[in-house]
């Protein structure tokens, strides 16, 4: 087992921004456990944190249909940028004492770019995961959990693995569970770093030990998912809600939005880029990306917001104008972007959005699993159209053809939703910055020359 020194600070590249006397157990239930100075809380601290409290009440005193009753009340949506209710997933999972007990895989495969929250939350607090898995577990009636985690997040790894093995020693792990009767085990699982592990089909085949290509849909993994047994497959953020929402009621986390959004609870928000502070912040969903941004310090000196996006790269372009929109799922859904993991990256008036477009498409087109035509070919050949013109080497005709490229790279002609999701940058910028890819059109072209 890998030992972490004991009072040893991790090496993560983001922060939270909000200091103890602003964090409490009633308004921050993801991070009011986290300690000043960023170093891990360990099984003890935890546990005088009221650690594993809920998971031992749950599982003497409640049902799993009580369980998933009560998420369903609560709203928590999908953290990890799908935004569908955890609550209905587990409810859609096939149950029955004809059926075996399945399994519950946790996503930590963090790829998205701009992305960093649940680092925060796996190197820094680990057993509220493990606790969370515990609870998510029981209701679903899964016999093992895994952690499928990002090979590059070493410290995590080290922090969850530790995490697991002081678990499985208190007897939270393992048979018999705190007297309950429930069995239930979790390995942490280190991936290859592939971003299409985000689709939660692929991330099954390569935890089964198969090539990372998406499933065809039906039947859904609820059915038939790892090894053919009905599967759960939740984000971190997702997960680590569930203690607190069975200790203080649906009621109690709808309030935590405090009217700013229909949806409940709080989301951890975050800022990369040219700003001054970058960080996350715990706040209650719906908070404005003004105020947000405002958190960070806003733009550094010498820079002006251009452009943001509300969380991740595959999220589309808006504009300073949108900040003030509520940063939830439905909202930003309806101002043609995601909320995706509300992590905003923000672009300077000093940088060319081509030149951003073409590092994203790069990325998402070196990512594809290479399953269907559209994206295998498709994605390669918009970095070829943006490096020409990024270079000022552009056609006219250029423009036209990433254009047709978002839609023929987009749902349903897609297996998944890899390229909709590379596209959806694009198709934003080409509304919004159409000047900036006409300026990359060569002004003379020489005969014979393509």
């Amino acid at each position: 087992m890998t030992v972490i020194p004991k009072d040893s600070r991790l090496r993560y590249h983001c922060q939270l921004r909000q200091s103890a006397e602003e964090r409490h157990a009633e308004t921050h239930p993801l991070t009011w456990r986290l300690r000043e100075d960023g170093a891990r809380v360990g099984f003890a601290e935890y546990c005088a944190k009221e650690g594993y409290q809920s998971a031992r009440q749950t599982l003497t005193q409640r049902t799993p249909a009580d369980i998933i009753d009560t998420m369903k009340q609560a709203n928590v949506r999908g953290r990890g940028g799908g935004g569908f209710s955890a609550g209905v997933k587990w409810g859609l999972t096939q149950v029955g004492d004809h059926l075996p007990r399945g399994y519950l895989i946790c996503n930590a495969d963090e790829m998205e770019p701009g992305t960093f929250k649940d680092r925060l939350l796996l190197e820094q607090l680990p057993h509220l995961l493990i606790e969370s898995m515990i609870i998510a577990g029981y209701a679903n009636r899964s016999c093992y959990g895994y952690i499928f985690l990002r090979g590059e997040y070493v410290e995590a790894a080290r922090s969850v693995a530790l995490a697991i093995e002081e678990a499985r020693q208190a007897g939270l792990l393992g048979s018999d569970i705190a007297g309950s009767g429930f069995d239930f085990d979790i390995a942490l699982h280190t991936g290859a770093g592939r971003y299409i592990c985000g689709e939660e089909t692929a991330l099954i085949n390569s935890l089964e030990g198969k090539r990372a290509n998406p499933r065809a849909k039906p039947p859904f993994p609820g059915q038939s998912g790892a090894w053919g047994k009905p599967t759960v497959v939740n984000n971190v953020e997702t997960l680590c809600n569930v203690p607190s929402v069975m200790q203080h009621g649906a009621d109690w986390y709808q309030g935590l939005s405090g009217g700013l959004s229909g949806d409940g609870g709080t989301k951890l928000y975050g800022v990369s880029g040219l700003v001054e502070r970058p960080g996350l912040w715990e706040l209650p969903i719906g908070t404005s990306g003004r105020e947000i941004l405002e958190r960070a310090g806003g733009m550094r000196q010498g820079h002006t917001l251009k452009a943001w996006l509300p969380g991740g790269g595959s999220t589309g372009f808006l504009l300073p104008e949108h900040l003030d929109l509520p940063m939830d799922f439905d909202t930003i859904g309806q101002y043609g972007s995601r909320l995706g993991t509300s992590v905003i990256a923000v672009v300077s008036e000093r940088q060319s959005i081509v030149s951003l477009l073409r590092n994203l498409e790069q990325f998402f087109a070196r990512e594809s699993c290479g399953w269907c035509t559209p994206c295998r070919d498709g994605l390669p050949w918009t970095v070829k159209i943006l490096q020409a013109l990024e270079r000022g080497e552009g056609k006219p005709e250029y423009i036209e053809i990433l254009e047709q490229h978002t839609l023929g790279l987009n749902s349903p002609r897609t297996f998944c939703a890899h390229a909709p999701g590379a596209m959806m940058p694009l198709e934003s910028a080409l509304k919004l910055f159409r000047a900036e890819f006409e300026a990359g059109i060569a002004s003379t072209s020489l005969e014979g020359v393509s």
